[in-house]
């Protein structure tokens, strides 16, 4: 299988908010670095599959973000470095659906 991998290395040139304080009251400001990754999975038809498929593939230690869409059946991960593929595919194996191989 392969999945399209992107590492991002954007960089923060400023901020709208003051060097002593947040203007997002606590809420935690933008990632940056890491690496996305776009899976493609079989068997998701709905929301409740999106959020099985999400739920497993969160638990995964370096996940910091999932997005599934059941319509293109594309899973979009971002981690901290690449994931071991094994371990993607047995967490899409524990929702239930399958990591397609893609051509």
């Amino acid at each position: 299988m392969t999945a399209e991998t992107k590492t991002e290395t954007a960089q923060a040139t400023g901020s709208c908010c003051s060097s002593t304080g947040s203007c997002h009251d606590g809420a935690a400001d933008v990632r940056l670095g890491g690496v996305t990754t776009v899976y493609q999975v079989t068997g998701m038809t709905c929301g409740h599959c999106e959020g099985a498929v999400t739920g497993e593939i969160s638990e995964i230690p370096g996940v910091t973000s999932v997005t599934a869409v059941a319509a293109t059946g594309q899973v979009t991960v971002v981690s901290d470095t690449p994931l071991d593929e094994k371990a993607v595919r047995e967490a899409v194996d524990e929702a239930g659906y399958e990591l397609a191989v893609q051509a």
